[in-house]
């Protein structure tokens, strides 16, 4: 029997915007349906909440600090090889439909296909651009349509990226339903402009999407890049209640019934297939006064579905709360199809979780923010932080701001920032060492002694000193040579003196 595995990965959406976690008023059904088959993980997380940087770590089993995407337009380093190009080699099919955001030019992409993938399925931006007809459906393309524009237009599902998309992958999986396969199927949608069918946006015509209470959250005491980020969108909030923004969630609702498509074919077809649902990153949506994704970590944009659908091997109605993350995925692939991953990437496989749910004893996940684009000098600009979340708390350093700790268990609208409360001082101190731990341990190339001296710690760092970290085997570079001795590496550690 082959090995089949089918990828779905969407953009811009949250657990908060995901039936089955909580919010039934937005109309997912088959997604829903995806998790009472399979695995729900409810506490799964972005690498980074801006599309390229999570994309790239999702891709690469790399942080977005190692793999060279600090923003969005940049590409991954000439050396971070890419799950296609890892299986591909290995005489698997490897398929990726739909939006890439990882070759460096712009959003749409430059319609090339990167080595390792089926150049016969590639359909990034830039080819769904060129697929449309005329200038007048190309500049359509970019508006955000009500019901009447796409009814008037004569424009249905079949106008969408995403329906374009899932069509090459249907194709896809029938054509190659005998043969070992990976196929990703990246739905653009629901990120702006919210392209849907009309039927879909009627259906949400003066939706109101319900806050919490951090939808009224001052931003006392959080940093100053949160407060700046509110100010520059409070023009498009409500009143900290209720949120309207009809048309992206219509494209949420749209975005269902295209997954549902791609299970259906799976079921069909491929029925012994292994499917895995999530999204690069969230939105604000309102919460804490801010809109979009940028340079914090609250769990909105953070956190994001992770559905794991895998007939007679992932048990239905399954729930996970143990933290996992994107970093992941890339070792999961690798096991999959029979291989052992190398020492160089930073995540861990997932896959006897997928087949038993309760063996799942992930304690933290790390995260990390650079810079929201290279094109752009707003949205964050260069905020570097650095992240990790357990089961109970979570630290943000934010090197140029205010730091941030969070109880997710007392406080899980992330209002109250703990970082100067000295009864919390163990534990926030812990969680350093674990970010300063992780740094040193992926090679972070901006690590150093400001991450280590807060205002809060009173700590004396120097940035001299310290090891010599060679780079990991990476299973296609020859092995490091330390520049000492001009030997192979015996170890990822030396020690100066």
């Amino acid at each position: 029997m082959p090995n089949q595995a089918v990828f779905i990965l969407t953009d811009t959406q949250g657990t908060d915007v995901i039936g089955c976690y909580g919010r039934p008023e937005v109309k997912t059904p088959y997604i829903d349906k995806m998790a009472a088959e399979g695995i729900r993980f409810n506490r799964a997380y972005s690498t980074q909440p801006v599309c390229g940087p999570a994309r790239s770590a999702i891709f690469t089993g790399l942080y977005p600090h190692s793999n060279g995407v600090l923003g969005n337009d940049m590409a991954p380093c000439l050396d971070a090889k890419t799950t296609g190009e890892r299986l591909s080699g290995l005489g698997v099919r490897t398929g990726y439909i739909g939006k890439w955001h990882l070759d460096g030019t712009d959003y749409f992409g430059n319609g090339v296909c990167p080595e390792g993938w089926d150049p016969d399925y590639w359909f990034d931006g830039r080819c769904y651009l060129d697929s449309l007809g005329s200038k007048e459906e190309r500049d359509f393309s970019r508006l955000v349509p009500t019901a009447k524009d796409m009814r008037d237009n004569g424009y249905d599902e079949t106008f969408t990226m995403a329906h374009r998309s899932v069509d090459k992958a249907l194709e896809f999986i029938e054509r190659y339903k005998d043969e070992d396969f990976f196929l990703v199927v990246s739905i653009d949608e629901p990120h702006h402009p919210f392209i849907c069918p009309a039927e879909y946006l009627e259906a949400f015509e003066g939706f109101e999407y319900k806050l919490g209470p951090n939808g009224k959250d001052t931003l006392k005491d959080k940093p100053l890049s949160q407060r700046d980020w509110s100010n520059h969108v409070k023009s498009h909030l409500g009143d900290g209640e209720t949120l309207r923004m009809d048309a992206f969630f219509a494209c949420n609702s749209y975005c269902d019934y295209e997954i549902g498509r791609i299970n259906n074919a799976i079921d069909k077809w491929v029925p012994n297939a292994l499917s895995i649902y999530t999204s690069d990153h969230g939105d604000m949506l309102g919460s804490h006064a801010l809109l979009g994704k940028g340079p914090n970590m609250y769990e909105e944009i953070a956190k994001i579905p992770f559905i794991v659908r895998w007939n007679g091997h992932s048990p239905a109605g399954a729930v996970v709360d143990r933290p996992i993350s994107h970093i992941d995925l890339v070792p999961t692939f690798l096991e999959f199809f029979g291989q052992d991953s190398p020492e160089i990437l930073h995540g861990e496989s997932l896959l006897t979780v997928f087949s038993n749910p309760t063996v799942c004893d992930r304690e933290r996940v790390f995260l990390e923010f650079n810079r929201f684009e290279l094109d752009h000098d707003g949205f964050g600009a260069f905020s570097p932080t650095r992240c990790v979340t357990n089961c109970r708390y979570k630290l943000a350093i934010n090197l140029s701001d205010k730091d941030e700790l969070y109880d997710l268990e007392t406080d899980p609208d992330e209002l109250r920032n703990l970082i100067d409360d000295e009864a919390h001082a163990e534990v926030r101190d812990q969680l350093h060492g674990e970010i300063v731990e992780w740094m040193n341990r992926t090679r972070d190339p901006f690590r150093g002694p400001q991450w280590i001296s807060r205002a809060w710690n009173g700590r004396a760092a120097s940035s001299w000193g310290g090891s010599t970290r060679p780079r990991p085997a990476d299973g296609f570079n020859p092995h490091t040579l330390l520049y000492d001795t001009a030997e192979p590496i015996d170890r990822l550690v030396y020690d100066k003196h």
